[in-house]
């Protein structure tokens, strides 16, 4: 472990103890370790094993994988690459393969070009009207989302947003199964 990220550790576990407004006592309870091994762990006078961050993430209510992330900048910094396929333009702003498994995209569609097929998948989709109008076909139903509101829907619906007036953008997140129905068909491969 590299200092800083052993420092990003420490700093974790105490911020989350008392975000709890635990004691160290009333963490150590948790985790079965004793106080004076947690103090020492979160003021650096003692080496953090593995052994012990397991027990210390469960008790915090994270996982370990959260727990040791990286601190490095590019993992803050975004840099989406642009995707044009039938009418819509994407970009992929955040894309979690953990169980939790969150696709963000911004999303263009032209009113001109964009035709929106009617699918279905299992799930929920949700998005955000950036600017512009867009049309929610929901089966038979059409709702028209504008500038400022957002929806979310049963993807088990037959549904596709198209734009409405003129091109919108959107901020969509998308459950593991939205992305594979919406983005998974799509060639996402940036151009070379």
């Amino acid at each position: 472990m590299t200092q800083d990220l052993d420092a990003a550790i420490r700093a974790r576990i105490r911020g989350l103890r008392l975000a709890r407004n635990w004691s160290l006592d009333t963490l150590a309870s948790r985790c079965h370790l004793s106080p004076s091994t947690l103090s020492r762990i979160e003021t650096g006078q003692r080496r953090i094993a593995i052994d012990q961050l397991v027990p210390i993430a469960r008790a915090l209510g994270t996982t370990l994988d959260e727990l040791v992330e990286s601190t490095a900048d590019e993992d803050v910094i975004i840099r989406p690459q642009r995707h044009v396929s039938r009418g819509a333009t994407t970009w992929v702003l955040a894309d979690d393969t953990g169980p939790a498994g969150r696709t963000v995209i911004k999303m263009r569609i032209t009113a001109r070009t964009h035709r929106g097929e009617l699918g279905v998948h299992p799930g929920r989709d949700w998005f955000m009207v950036l600017s512009g109008t867009a049309r929610l076909q929901l089966g038979d139903r059409a709702v028209l989302v504008e500038a400022g509101q957002a929806a979310q829907f049963s993807t088990m619906t037959p549904h596709a947003v198209t734009a409405h007036g003129g091109p919108v953008e959107l901020l969509m997140i998308y459950d593991r199964d939205g992305r594979r129905a919406h983005l998974d068909a799509v060639d996402l491969t940036p151009p070379a």
